[in-house]
């Protein structure tokens, strides 16, 4: 506990970082405020067919993901993730259309481009999405009394840009936390969503449990063990390396052949989820579509199958094409972010080599090799971890919404956003000071 209270005080000491996380707190805390704002022209005490029909289901995984203000009509309703919807197409033209293969490789002027056409592109998804939101809650059992001013375009009109215009205002929040807080600002708000209902959904298992007779404390006790465990098996997932080993040639300022030795062995350490999160969450954006082409061919008997299957997010169907999505998307987003050629030209460049490989091309296929080898049983464990709470929920008879966290989304985005959240913070404690992050140390001498 003490060493916990000086690494909080290290933390405070440095003023970049202080303001760094004080602004992302801000903007997370603004971004709660907008969740609770209802649309205008909606009346909020007639919404309570909206909270129950989105509290299970896949929609009440979107739910959980904007934090609530789906099921409140909430001017932030569409949440970010039209944003990853359009990071994904994006994402996925850049191998076919050579002009964003282009842009890739104009470092960061491409990179703003590529970015600025992603924001445009969420646009356009949210001027589909929230006329559908709106006309979709009467399906939720919202009575036409609850729209004040009825559902013409008076209404429609400045709903659908007030959503457009939140769906933009929360990627902006997201990116100014990126830019100048701590964390990846995007999956933060989703983290901070995904928070916000977990109180509730453990507060009703504690009542299913006890109140119902329904296993009892003892019950409770080992849910919160096992939700221990998988967390821990989440973290190794997040943490786990292979570590290549390199060496540097090394040569002293007085040269001469006895001067030149092999310097220190070196590693490359390549993770083994080296995406995050990120295709669990490119994975999830892609799911909502199957139940929403069922629900528009209804009336054939495949559309009323895809519709049925695929709405209950613990269903056989469902999860098998969840982990393999996850897969899918594990391997895509490691071979875009990984670049195994250019790790080899650095490695070549500053006179490093990995022994056994010849520098250059023999050692970009080398680590793309190896990043294939290892990419595969992490992408595995992590569709395990992914489906598991469809398995929790039918072994242990949890409550739908506290099963969410037993692994899954929920979990993996909340694990794996705090860890690099944490790294974060890490990098700036050991660049001004070393005390609050190991047992032993001083304070670093700057000459």
């Amino acid at each position: 506990m003490k060493k916990f209270f000086e690494t909080i005080s290290n933390i405070w000491k440095i003023d970049e970082l202080r303001n760094r996380i004080i602004l992302t707190l801000g903007l997370l805390l603004v971004y709660r405020f907008g969740c609770q704002i209802v649309l205008p022209g909606i009346d909020s005490t007639q919404l309570a067919e909206l909270a129950s029909g989105t509290d299970s289901g896949i929609f009440g995984l979107l739910n959980a993901f904007t934090g609530g203000a789906f099921a409140n009509a909430s001017i932030f309703a569409l949440g970010i993730m039209p944003y990853i919807s359009a990071s994904i197409v994006v994402q996925l033209m850049s191998i076919a259309i050579p002009y964003l293969q282009k842009l890739d490789k104009e470092g960061e002027s491409g990179r703003k481009t590529k970015n600025q056409i992603t924001r445009w592109l969420t646009i356009g998804i949210c001027v589909v999405q929230a006329p559908a939101y709106l006309y979709g809650l009467e399906a939720f059992g919202v009575q036409d009394s609850a729209f004040v001013l009825g559902k013409g375009l008076d209404f429609m009109i400045p709903a659908v840009i007030i959503l457009v215009t939140g769906c933009v205002f929360a990627m902006w929040l997201g990116e100014k936390i990126t830019d100048k807080g701590i964390g990846n600002g995007i999956s933060l708000l989703i983290m901070i969503g995904i928070i916000a209902t977990m109180p509730q959904s453990f507060v009703q298992e504690f009542i299913s449990r006890t109140v119902d007779n329904n296993g009892g404390l003892m019950f409770i006790l080992i849910e919160i063990i096992l939700w221990f465990l998988v967390i821990l098996a989440s973290i190794l997932l997040v943490m786990a390396t292979r570590q290549i080993p390199v060496q540097y040639a090394r040569r002293t300022a007085s040269g001469g052949y006895e001067k030149n030795v092999m310097g220190s062995r070196q590693y490359i350490p390549l993770k083994l989820n080296a995406s995050g999160v990120m295709p669990i969450i490119f994975a999830q954006a892609i799911m909502f579509a199957p139940s929403l082409i069922g629900k528009t061919f209804n009336n054939t008997s495949a559309g009323q199958w895809m519709e049925v299957q695929f709405q209950d997010i613990f269903g056989l169907a469902y999860n098998l094409l969840f982990a393999f999505l996850i897969i899918v998307f594990t391997y895509f987003y490691t071979a875009i972010t990984v670049p195994t050629n250019k790790m080899a030209d650095d490695l070549k460049r500053s006179g490093g080599f990995i022994p056994g490989i010849r520098p250059g091309k023999e050692t970009g296929d080398f680590l793309d090799k190896i990043m294939s080898l290892i990419t595969l049983p992490g992408s595995v464990f992590l569709a395990l971890l992914a489906v598991l709470p469809a398995v929790v929920l039918k072994l242990m008879d949890i409550q739908a919404g506290w099963a969410m966290f037993y692994g899954g989304t929920s979990l993996l985005i909340m694990v794996g956003v705090a860890i690099d959240t944490v790294q974060q913070v890490n990098a700036y404690l050991l660049n001004r000071h070393y005390d609050g992050l190991m047992k032993t140390g001083k304070n670093r001498k700057v000459a």
